[in-house]
């Protein structure tokens, strides 16, 4: 009788035991820690990631003749966060720094979260476009996206992770007579702990009408490379204009970006 009890008292330990681990592994595979450094943008092109509520991070973008702009990307709610940007060119260099006109802002909300089915999906905006200002157009040198929406979805191939993103945009940025709407997409890769790889084209169509000045109709093709210092940190190197797709240029354009992210 006393064995028949032991070995009841086992068997019940054993499948509480292993009906636990069932469950744990379950809510592992389930419900899986989203990294705060989801990709918020490739390099100009936006992508459907956020911010995780109650936070934030500082971005600084470094680009060509000195220039530098300044960021600031809260996150608000789950499906919401805002954002506001200031810069100009040659504030690293000699001489007096030509700030740009205006602080920038920016927003973005989730309408739907992706799932297995589903990518997710965003609508945003952003003013604050890259390059020098051309006061006379009232435009960057590489327009803002203004208003957007974007779709994104990641996979797993084999043991990389790999999101593809594909958007339009509507830039307030129309002076230059082109109010044409914009397509763009792109990917980023994760290569292990420490190093992502980031590219995008934007087919440019509201920007090739002033041939003379800006897109000469070829799109902008872009990519980067970032080394993924912590979950709180990674810097990217940028090359832009791949493509030479403006007329007062003959080589890649080169930049570089730092990303700070904390938590409230």
């Amino acid at each position: 009788m006393r064995n028949r009890t032991g070995k009841l008292i086992l068997s019940f330990l054993f499948m509480f035991n292993l009906s636990t681990f069932a469950q744990e592994s379950q809510m592992t595979t389930q419900s899986p820690k989203v990294s705060p450094l989801q990709p918020r943008r490739l390099v100009d092109c936006p992508t459907a990631g956020l911010l995780p509520r109650a936070s934030f991070d500082f971005d600084i973008r470094i680009y060509p003749e000195g220039g530098v702009v300044f960021g600031l990307d809260i996150g608000l709610m789950r499906r919401f966060m805002v954002g506001m940007s200031f810069g100009g060119e040659n504030v690293i260099g000699e001489g007096e720094p030509d700030w740009n006109p205006r602080i920038e802002f920016a927003a973005k909300y989730r309408l739907i979260n992706e799932s297995w089915a589903l990518p997710a999906f965003v609508i945003g905006y952003d003013s604050q476009g890259d390059g020098a200002y051309d006061d006379s157009l009232n435009r960057y040198t590489y327009k803002s996206k203004g208003f957007y929406a974007v779709i994104s979805k990641g996979y797993t191939m084999g043991e990389v992770p790999v999101g593809f993103h594909v958007g339009a945009n509507y830039s307030l940025e129309n002076d230059d007579k082109d109010k044409d709407i914009a397509v763009f997409f792109g990917a980023d890769f994760r290569l292990g702990d420490n190093l992502g790889v980031v590219a995008e084209y934007d087919l440019g169509t509201n920007d090739d009408k002033a041939k003379e000045l800006f897109g000469q109709g070829y799109g902008y093709l872009n990519a980067g490379i970032q080394w993924i210092f912590s979950e709180k940190l990674f810097l990217q190197f940028e090359l832009k204009n791949l493509l030479l797709n403006r007329k007062d240029v003959s080589t890649w354009g080169r930049g570089f970006r730092i990303v700070y992210f904390e938590s409230f």
